[in-house]
């Protein structure tokens, strides 16, 4: 019931088992929760008027239920606790019996409900949405695809960012490569393997001189190509000073169908000289051309990466987190991620922040014995090393063999017709084994062996 797979390890038996319990603890919880929100929806639904609303707002659970008319559904705005938001769009399907009144039960939980399915959900609020009709039955909602359901789900505030890791691309010599951009590798398996969720990505990139301009090219799957001859690329950008952020770094997304079915990606970067500054940022109206260069790259500042996914999640009958049909929106951050959905349910965010690319330029760029010599020299002994202990791991190898071998006695004849295999043990217990020689004597009963 523990183990996982062919793993009976007692680690992983105890991992399974605390997993069990903890979900099995958790789904009670979340029974008891929701036979009393229902409870307390139910009691609000009979006496709540049009206009009236009620509000339960605590350090876990933020519960908020207000009558109106069918017609101002339409372009409502709801504002929750920890800048939680929802909108629903001016055209909608909801399916009614009469134009009578309607109740919002809308509901805000400090985490959102875990699973099994490796969502990455542990850092997000849940929110929830449920239109009622005077009867107590919940009605279902549905847009189209132009128009949308608006989410804001917020993050766990105490959600600590890794910082931002320094590209040191200045150090990188002109006359020692060819490449036109900077390349750097995204992984994102690591996020949608499970399930085949789709996941959003938002590259940002801080340079240490503001007033410097870039192109940012990036291919998936593949690695991208841009010069006079060659255009391999599934899209690019202008990174101009007035693109920066309040926080003074360059903001590029991508949402989750721009990546879905990818297993990776490559971003390029250079730098822009001053003749493209000049034509590409300040001159707005040639902003639709691409600036091509054969030139390798030739940083003049360093400049700061950090890469993050961030996934929109609805949970199905199963209580399992799912991600079709939800599109990310490019409002989402560090804070909140923007959800777009065409229905109403229980909606969680997903954030992972990637591991730094590996800036194979510089490590080439560096690689040389001058400057790694004390990295050179212990690769060089351990080599050494390992292989004297093969050779000599080989040399008893042989010895054991021939231990383990039949060794026929001096006095054997070839006329014999019977032989005898006697084998010596000591025991299998710790330091059982022993120096001695062993003498035997076999003897029959015409004859016996000599000593």
């Amino acid at each position: 019931l523990f183990a996982n797979g062919n793993d009976f390890s007692s680690e992983t038996i105890e991992k399974g088992r605390n997993n069990y319990y903890q979900k099995q603890t958790a789904d009670t919880i979340n029974s008891q929760m929701t036979k009393i929100t229902s409870l307390i929806t139910n009691t609000l639904n009979t006496h709540l008027n049009i206009g009236q609303n009620f509000t339960l707002n605590s350090s876990e659970v933020f519960l908020s239920m207000e009558t109106i008319s069918i017609s101002s559904l339409s372009n409502k705005f709801i504002q929750q606790s920890g800048n939680t938001q929802i909108r629903i769009p001016s055209t909608f399907n909801l399916t009614i019996n009469d134009n009578s009144s309607i109740s919002l039960r809308s509901m805000t939980q400090a985490l959102a409900l875990a699973d099994n399915s490796q969502s990455n959900t542990n850092l997000s609020r849940s929110v929830s949405l449920t239109i009622l009709d005077r009867y107590g039955n919940e009605l279902p909602l549905r847009t189209n695809l132009n128009e949308k359901i608006e989410l804001i789900i917020p993050h766990d505030p105490n959600t600590i960012i890794p910082s931002m890791t320094l590209q040191n691309v200045t150090s990188i010599q002109t006359n020692s490569h060819y490449q036109i951009f900077n390349l750097h590798f995204i992984n994102l398996q690591q996020s949608q393997s499970v399930n085949n969720r789709s996941v959003s990505l938002s590259f940002e990139m801080k340079p240490l001189d503001i007033n410097q301009s870039y192109l940012l090219i990036y291919r998936f799957d593949s690695s991208p190509q841009l010069n006079s001859s060659i255009s391999q690329i599934d899209g690019w950008s202008l990174l101009c000073p007035s693109n920066l952020t309040n926080d003074t770094f360059y903001k590029y997304f991508l949402n989750n169908a721009q990546t879905f079915g990818h297993q990776s990606i490559i971003f390029g970067i250079r730098e822009l000289n001053l003749t493209e500054y000049e034509t590409f940022c300040i001159n707005q109206s040639v902003n639709n051309n691409l600036p091509i260069s054969n030139q390798p790259f030739n940083f003049t500042s360093n400049y700061e990466l950090r890469t993050y996914t961030a996934c929109c999640y609805y949970l199905d009958e199963n209580s399992i987190w799912r991600t079709d049909g939800i599109l990310v929106g490019s409002e989402t951050s560090h804070y909140q991620t923007q959800c777009f959905s065409n229905h109403l349910t229980t909606f969680a965010g997903g954030f992972l922040v990637l591991p730094s690319p590996i800036n194979w330029n510089y490590v080439f760029q560096n690689a040389d014995f001058s400057r790694n010599k004390t990295i050179y020299l212990t690769i060089i002994c351990i080599c050494i090393l390992y292989i004297f202990i093969v050779i000599y791991a080989r040399y008893k190898d042989k010895k054991d063999l021939e231990k383990l071998g039949v060794t026929p006695l001096s006095d054997n004849y070839s006329t014999d017709q019977y032989f005898y295999q006697m084998i010596v043990f000591t025991g299998h217990r710790a330091n059982a084994g022993t120096n001695s020689k062993v003498h035997f004597i076999l003897a029959g009963e015409e004859d016996e062996t000599a000593v």
